[in-house]
């Protein structure tokens, strides 16, 4: 059981839930504004 809680400590630790939840804030962001994609790349030709 230690090795088990020591690892659940780690996988689950503060800095890599907020890596993960800054991944997902990216990944939704990218996800939302990707229909409005063209409106913006291709602005300048």
């Amino acid at each position: 059981m230690p090795l088990a809680r020591r690892l659940f400590r780690v996988v689950f630790s503060r800095e890599n839930l907020f890596a993960l939840l800054l991944c997902l804030i990216v990944l939704l962001v990218i996800i939302v504004t990707a229909d409005s994609a063209p409106q913006w790349i291709y602005q300048g030709f």
